[in-house]
């Protein structure tokens, strides 16, 4: 009994917890956003710039691309931010006099997610049906004008699931950010709850980051569930009044 109790008290001490969701929701909370919708973002721009060089008729573009993909997404996430942000922080500071570790973590964070929205858009943009290129093509436009606007907007459509899914690997790994020296004020949600339980001597700031960390994540999750099976079905059809009509009349028989 008394190792369940030391247990819970570790795990969900409720004081501990509520002493640190203030500062989680005021500081944590908006830095956490601010680094993964920033590299977001930013790594579609890039991604989409790799996804068109990939399928380029231009080999030296092709195999740029694929030199870019394999080396982001093959080094680890902790070891890009650590050569980033360490190996240009005193340039950046020499240059602009900032401190400030956010504009190299998003930096690493874009590059990264680059690699991996590269390929997901060039996956989408591949599985679209060859015809459609085609029929573009005899409608008169050319193949980069068929290509914006047939092509890349359907392969877009096509992988927003996986896009959502990397927006959330995003709100994860902003939590890496730390290694780079943060202020109180520059702390996201996985600091300060590894503060909190680095000073307490207690679990419990982390459970709280977790749970925190879920409330983003688990909505974003079902989104993808939702856009998916949406795509794949479509929209429901709406019956015509008659036929409501006859449905509702046949009920009101029985």
């Amino acid at each position: 009994m008394d190792a369940l109790e030391q247990l819970i008290k570790t795990f969900f001490d409720w004081e501990a917890m509520g002493a640190v969701v203030p500062s989680m929701l005021t500081v944590g909370l908006p830095n956490t956003l601010l680094l993964a919708v920033s590299s977001g973002v930013l790594g579609c721009i890039l991604g989409m710039v790799l996804a068109v060089m990939a399928i380029s008729r231009n080999p030296v573009l092709r195999w740029l691309s694929r030199i870019y993909t394999d080396v982001f997404r093959g080094v680890p996430a902790i070891v890009t931010i650590l050569l980033i942000g360490i190996g240009l922080g005193p340039i950046v500071r020499q240059l602009t006099g900032s401190t400030n570790p956010f504009p190299l973590g998003i930096l690493a964070l874009t590059l990264m997610a680059a690699a991996y929205i590269g390929e997901i858009f060039r996956s989408g943009i591949q599985s679209v049906e060859k015809g459609q290129l085609e029929a573009s093509r005899a409608l008169g436009f050319g193949y980069s004008a068929s290509m914006r606007l047939v092509v890349i907007p359907q392969g877009i459509r096509r992988v927003l699931p996986a896009l959502v899914n990397q927006f959330i690997s995003l709100i994860k790994d902003s939590s890496l950010i730390y290694l780079l020296g943060l202020l109180s004020s520059q702390r996201e949600i996985f600091r300060i709850g590894n503060d909190a339980a680095a000073n307490s001597g207690n679990l419990s700031p982390l459970i709280a980051a977790a749970a925190l960390y879920l409330v983003l994540t688990i909505p974003l999750t079902h989104l993808v569930n939702f856009i998916d099976n949406r795509l794949r079905t479509g929209r429901p059809e709406k019956k015509e009044p008659d036929e409501l009509a006859a449905v509702v009349g046949k009920g009101a028989q029985a």
